[in-house]
């Protein structure tokens, strides 16, 4: 059973910088294609960015291009998402995704739990 554990949320102010985790298991998700959504208060959960399990290609909204990071470590089981120049608006929850490929990552195969990332004006 594929399991996906969400770290790295709090309480910022903005113009900081957050990393969030997510560690996965088992071992085959090394072959998925990861992600990361966020689910703003009040609003739709929408995908931030993915990245496939070789590391390329990846994806990103438009919103977070040139500010956001998403990486994985494979033979650590672990998918980040660099957070830099955080704004109010970022608030949300964010939700760590496993699915087959980038392109497809809007429907993923797997979720997990979230983590709450609060940005303070």
């Amino acid at each position: 059973q594929v399991q996906l554990q969400e770290s790295g949320g709090g309480l910022v102010q903005a113009g900081n910088s957050l990393r969030l985790s997510c560690a996965a298991s088992p071992r085959t998700i090394s072959t998925y294609a990861m992600g990361w959504f966020r689910q703003p208060p009040g609003k739709d959960r929408e995908l931030v960015a993915a990245i496939s399990w070789t590391g390329r290609p990846t994806y990103y909204v438009d919103s977070v291009k040139g500010r956001f990071t998403i990486s994985r470590d494979n033979a650590k089981l672990t998918v980040y998402l660099q957070m830099n120049n955080l704004n109010p608006e970022d608030t949300a929850v964010y939700y760590c995704a496993a699915g087959s490929m980038v392109a497809t990552m809007s429907t993923p195969d797997y979720w997990g739990q979230g983590t709450q990332v609060t940005v303070s004006s």
